[in-house]
């Protein structure tokens, strides 16, 4: 049931594809705040059905993907960025007339393009990123606070139903996101240098640490209480969504990682050459971008990137075991 004082509901049902820590949030989010009066979750994983329906986060749990999407108002498709395409052509000829579909990927030019050539006649596409997540996957990740006080962006195709995305728009904000359009291109540009092109460098910076011969595993982990730690979150993230990350989006990731190579050349330089006051402009420089950061209210300034696990206290709801 929904908290008191929750808003009307967004949708009368809402079906989510793929219950890993962003889907499942998004359940419990809904039924928190009273979004919609009926939520479906449809997952391939039939195991991870099953705990969807012990945790209760929906009505209905379902592995036949176009079962769990007949009747629905908005389905959000919570999949890797690569099987997007794959769901959509599973799902066609299943949604409703006047029904909304939308996804939560971090790469959308892509993902429009696989997606357009499955919808139904009547049926509207809206994009949506949800700028939020831990390194923690899987339907007990979870929790209904994940999109609080967050950025969600939203990449309508031009044209769009004004309807359908003032629907999608509903449900983030009632999730508690703060709700952004923009175009696609310059979404998974953007995206590209502020998350992609960081999670590339956290992998490749543990990958470096671990080939090192002069160090052992135990070496790594007795002093990873330093910026390495801090790394190896981030590099903890789903591999397989990382990987359709970086695939789909590598045009934008390859411009980004050209221009920080450049970067770091120079900065590379500026150490050669004993460069101290190139050093501390830089330095002060992006201290004052990361201090802005916290001042919008997108981080904090506590260590571990402010990324705590949510305690069972702070996040479940009285109904769901955790």
């Amino acid at each position: 049931m929904a908290e008191a004082g929750a808003a009307e509901p967004v949708v009368d049902r809402l079906a989510i594809v793929g219950l890993g820590l962003i889907g499942s949030s998004i359940a419990r989010g809904a039924r928190r705040f009273g979004l919609c009066r009926t939520i479906v979750a449809v997952d391939a994983d039939e195991s991870v059905c099953a705990r969807v329906r012990e945790l209760g986060l929906a009505d209905a749990a379902t592995t036949d993907a176009a079962e769990g999407v007949a009747g629905a108002d908005l389905v959000i498709l919570c999949v890797p960025v690569g099987a997007a395409g794959a769901v959509a052509q599973a799902i066609r000829g299943h949604m409703k007339p006047g029904s909304v579909l939308s996804d939560v990927g971090s790469v959308k030019g892509a993902v429009v393009a696989a997606v357009t050539p499955h919808l139904d006649a009547g049926v509207t596409f809206v994009p949506a990123h949800p700028v939020a997540g831990t390194e923690y996957s899987g339907p007990d990740a979870g929790f209904a606070t994940l999109f609080s006080g967050r950025w969600c962006i939203l990449t309508p195709p031009e044209g769009a139903d004004e309807t359908a995305v003032a629907r999608v728009r509903g449900l983030w904000e009632g999730l508690g996101a703060i709700v952004e359009t923009m175009s696609a291109e310059h979404h998974d540009l953007v995206l590209a240098i502020t998350s992609h092109v960081p999670h590339l460098i956290a992998y490749n910076i543990v990958g470096t640490a671990a080939d090192l011969e002069t160090v052992t595993q135990s070496e790594v982990i007795k002093f990873s209480a330093g910026g390495f730690r801090d790394f190896t979150r981030i590099a903890a993230s789903d591999p397989t969504m990382w990987r359709d990350v970086f695939l789909n989006n590598k045009d934008a990731v390859l411009e980004m990682l050209g221009r920080f190579n450049e970067d770091l050349a120079a900065l590379a330089r500026a150490i050669r050459w004993g460069d101290g006051e190139a050093l501390h402009d830089l330095f002060t420089r992006t201290r004052a971008i990361r201090r802005g950061i916290v001042a919008m209210g997108q981080e904090t300034a506590e260590p571990d990137f402010g990324r705590a696990r949510p305690s069972p206290e702070q996040t479940a709801e009285p109904q769901e075991p955790r």
